[in-house]
């Protein structure tokens, strides 16, 4: 069933933050991954544990923090948490999980289950600082997956280089006491530079940037 209102993209900053999983399976595994990318600190409840959440409680990996509680989900659980994701097959569990959450105004995602979300999540490519969104507003999953798959390999590691490069070159303006607005970025970007950075050739990308900012600065 899709969301019936329309939604408004945001990126949240969960860097320390404890968020909760409700479910210990492979969708959950899936979940928390999500959630230790953008190094959030995970606890799961769940009366049974994936192989693989297992292993990650036992001997996290540096900077990705799980706990875990191997039991059914009770009421008051969501106390302490900002964020929380359902990833069980229980729609009563799910249910109930958002009702808490909207009573104690904390924000509940679950999984497959628009009905009982406060948010949902986009299917995503990361590379780097560079996050790529893909939603249908949960009326096809199916198709927000297939766009990741199909642009996974547009936006590869020289996505990072030509972010750093360009970011470098505003800081330079900035730190001169220029502002680097009414410049045209966009004249630079589609100057080719990407071309170059997959090329190898970084030193001609990065001349090219200077010379269409210098020229839209005249």
């Amino acid at each position: 069933m899709p969301v019936d209102a329309p939604l408004y993209p945001v990126n949240l900053l969960l860097r320390g933050r404890r968020c909760l999983v409700v479910g210990g399976g492979s969708v959950a595994v899936q979940k928390i991954e999500g959630l230790l990318d953008a190094e959030a600190t995970v606890h799961v409840i769940a009366p049974r544990f994936d192989p693989r959440l297992e292993a990650a409680i036992a001997a996290p990996a540096p900077g990705r923090v799980v706990t875990g509680d191997r039991r059914p989900y009770r009421a008051g659980d969501l106390q302490g948490f900002q964020l929380v994701i359902t990833a069980t097959d229980d729609p009563a569990v799910n249910h109930a999980v958002y009702v808490e959450g909207e009573a104690s105004g904390v924000w509940v995602n679950s999984a497959d289950d628009p009905a009982n979300c406060a948010f949902i999540l986009p299917a995503r490519i990361r590379q780097g600082p560079l996050l790529v969104t893909f939603a249908t507003g949960g009326a096809s999953p199916a198709i927000a997956t297939w766009l990741r798959r199909r642009f996974t390999e547009e936006f590869g590691p020289e996505y990072v280089t030509l972010i750093e490069m360009v970011s470098a070159e505003r800081a330079r303006i900035q730190g001169e006491g220029r502002s680097t607005e009414g410049l045209d970025w966009q004249q630079a970007l589609d100057s080719g530079m990407l071309d170059l950075i997959r090329e190898g050739n970084l030193a001609e990308a990065k001349e090219r940037l200077q010379a269409c900012l210098s020229s839209s600065s005249d």
